[in-house]
């Protein structure tokens, strides 16, 4: 069976599910789009020319055309737990019979954390969305039905970022919603917060933004004229130290409700895109209520028709679980050969190894790019960890702000050695203590890092690399960070890399099995 499934609005994607398995999702930001595109026709016309024969299912995962007021749905819309809203019904295609099928947004993000996580089927778990508007705990019971627990705040993510764009004099008081990028970069700007305790004004600001009802009416920056946080400074400690309290003012929400209602230690699916926060991903393993928690690498709407299509599939074969792979994406686009500047040479781990220890920084290309936002080590820029100067260059060829961490990728036999950690970290989804000072450029400010860690069986290019890189340094481990224009998904055409490389300074790049090095 094949189901081709869709996701309107922000994150747009089209993803193709064939007899229990992921063929692959192609996101409308990646290729160097615009980030958190939607998608455009052209993006559904190119993942129906992906497809071999007419799909048997087109899936529709659940939005609306209005947000405050929430209206207008497209497909099943956006809320929905249970399943009772679920559109099921025969469809022509292309002059063939086939059946279309749509349930909610909500639902995606439910059956799509069920269908990737590891658990077997009828493993009953429990099940937390939070999002932009859906901050809500479920209970899913061993034949997949779905009940809502409670929900212990609206909105998590849109309030979260909401702040950040408060004390941001750049951002405009009368912009009528927030950032999407905002959410990453608080999450960097609390680990530079202090660990006093909270004032009058930081509490009177928490609890009139928490209290906020979500759904109704989004958060403006306008209403907020009074308080002293208002354009007050991204730099300043007094809002850095906000940042880190309203964080956890955030979590303890959600974790007291847990406390109180969540005592038969199922395993926990983390969604939505409040689950690409590391703290809290980290937070959520130390609390021991769950036996153990998931969140998938497109965990926040990248990931909805993925969840559709597994919806799909539960519906009309009674399997909900994916066989799936990272990186599901699409194949790297060779589309120029004039590559002036640049000169061609096989590609030689041990060679890399030493230009990066050297101070080299390369992007490196192999097979599909990543599912999801982080770069996993196919559509990444790549260097040594041991210097802040190094963390200093690769912030500016990203054209970020200063205070942005860089994440480490690093074999996952060096993890103990070097981290305290809960386990692997394949997805880059968790925080981790470093244990030693020796990696300046890969360390946040509060001691930490948003480690990936990677087996040969999970990617053996980029562990065959980091093995070369441990033999001369004496350290399996790199800087990685995503390999994009500012602003754009995934760089994945050839032409946009070497422009790229010649823009940002880069040393050179690898592609395959060539290395492209400046000449």
């Amino acid at each position: 069976m094949k189901i081709f499934a869709y996701k309107p609005g922000h994150d747009g994607h089209v993803t193709l599910v064939e007899d229990g398995s992921l063929v692959f999702s192609i996101e409308a930001e990646k290729d160097s789009g615009p980030r958190y595109a939607p998608l455009s026709p052209e993006d559904i016309l190119h993942g129906l020319s992906l497809i071999d024969g007419i799909p048997d299912v087109v899936a529709v995962s659940g939005w609306l055309k209005s947000f405050r007021p929430m209206a207008d749905p497209i497909g099943a819309g956006y809320f929905d737990a249970d399943g009772s809203k679920t559109e099921d019904r025969p469809h022509r295609l292309l002059g063939r019979e086939a059946r279309y099928f749509s349930s909610s947004h909500e639902r995606s993000h439910i059956v799509g954390s069920y269908a990737l996580s590891p658990f077997p089927q009828g493993e009953p778990c429990y099940a937390l969305v939070w999002e932009g508007v859906i901050g809500t705990f479920y209970r899913i019971d061993a034949d997949l039905k779905v009940t809502r627990l409670g929900t212990p705040l609206s909105g998590p993510g849109h309030k979260y970022a909401f702040i950040y764009g408060l004390a941001d004099p750049t951002y405009p008081a009368d912009a009528r919603k927030s950032r999407r990028e905002d959410a990453g970069k608080l999450m960097a700007l609390a680990g530079f917060g202090g660990e006093g305790g909270e004032t009058a004004e930081e509490r009177r600001l928490m609890d009139r933004v928490l209290s906020h009802d979500a759904v109704a009416s989004a958060l403006r920056k306008a209403d907020f004229t009074d308080s002293p946080f208002f354009n007050i400074g991204l730099e300043t400690q007094a809002f850095r130290d906000l940042a880190r309290r309203y964080q956890r003012e955030i979590f303890e929400r959600f974790h007291d409700f847990a406390l109180k209602n969540m005592r038969d230690g199922l395993p926990l699916l983390v969604s939505g895109g409040c689950g690409l926060n590391c703290d809290w991903n980290s937070d959520w393993r130390a609390t021991g209520l769950f036996a153990d928690v998931f969140v998938p690498p497109c965990a926040n709407d990248s990931g909805s028709a993925i969840g559709t299509a597994a919806d799909a599939q539960f519906a009309l074969t009674g399997n909900a679980k994916l066989d799936w792979s990272v990186y599901a994406g699409e194949d790297f686009v060779v589309d120029a050969t004039d590559l002036d500047g640049f000169v061609a040479e096989r590609r030689d781990d041990a060679e890399i190894a030493r230009r990066l220890a050297d101070g080299a920084v390369f992007a490196w290309v192999q097979g599909r790019y990543e599912i999801g936002p982080r770069a996993l080590g196919n559509r990444s820029l790549l260097a040594a960890p041991f210097t802040a100067e190094t963390h200093a260059r690769l912030n500016a060829i990203k054209r970020r702000e200063e205070f942005r961490p860089i994440a480490p990728i690093m074999m996952e036999e060096e993890l103990n050695r070097l981290f305290h950690n809960h386990g692997p970290s394949p997805h880059m989804l968790y925080f981790q203590k470093v244990k030693t000072d020796a990696l300046k450029a890969v360390t946040h400010v509060d001691g930490t890092a948003r480690v990936q860690t990677v087996s040969r069986v999970q990617n053996s290019r980029i562990y065959d690399l980091l093995s070369a890189f441990k033999r001369l340094t004496g350290y399996g481990v790199l800087c990685n960070t995503s390999l994009n224009f500012n602003g754009k998904g995934f760089i994945n055409r050839m032409s946009d890399l070497a422009l790229y490389a010649r823009q940002t300074g880069l040393d050179g790049f690898v592609v395959g099995d060539t290395l492209y090095r400046k000449a």
